[in-house]
């Protein structure tokens, strides 16, 4: 099947008007992509100048004693609470376990720790030293989840080089 030279004609013309309509929509693409990239620019400037003093302020103002008053609760708790009980639990298990050994082997059971005018050891213990080390993790955890929350992309994916038009 063969086209006549007036169709082949208003062909070539369609395909050349289709080309340059696809060039001025990817210009127009382009420009907008640059508007939306300095928008994005604006709106983190208002944000920094603006929007996170207010904020900022309110934290200080409402948030950080109920903050403070909460970590002050939970230092209480595990280092008066958890920690005694936990240490108590491990030393209890420990102790049965090196009597049951002690019998087992039938050597004469150890006299328990301090005995005998010995100065017991202060300072932290395992339990102490466990809950600072998760306390920091999760420290780490929250200031790491809100920095991912609160930085800025200023980059907008745009196309490198521009899509080719069609062939009709």
């Amino acid at each position: 099947m063969s086209l006549t030279r007036k169709r082949k004609k208003q062909l070539r013309r369609l395909q050349k008007d289709a080309t340059q309509l696809w060039e001025s929509q990817q210009e127009v693409v382009g420009h907008a992509a640059d508007v939306a990239r300095e928008a994005s620019r604006q709106l983190g400037s208002l944000g920094r100048e603006q929007v996170l003093p207010v904020v900022q302020d309110t934290y200080n103002r409402r948030l950080a004693p109920v903050v403070d008053q909460g970590v002050r609760i939970g230092k209480h708790v595990v280092d008066d609470k958890v920690v005694p009980i936990v240490g108590g639990v491990v030393g209890s298990a420990l102790t049965a376990w090196d009597f049951a050994n002690a019998k087992r082997h039938g050597v004469a059971v150890p006299p328990p720790r301090g005995a005998f005018g010995k100065k017991r050891k202060t300072g932290p213990g395992l339990g102490s030293i466990i809950a600072i080390v998760l306390g920091a993790a999760a420290a780490v955890g929250v200031l790491y989840a809100a920095w991912q929350a609160l930085r800025a992309d200023d980059e907008l994916w745009v196309a490198d080089d521009p899509l080719s038009a069609p062939d009709a």
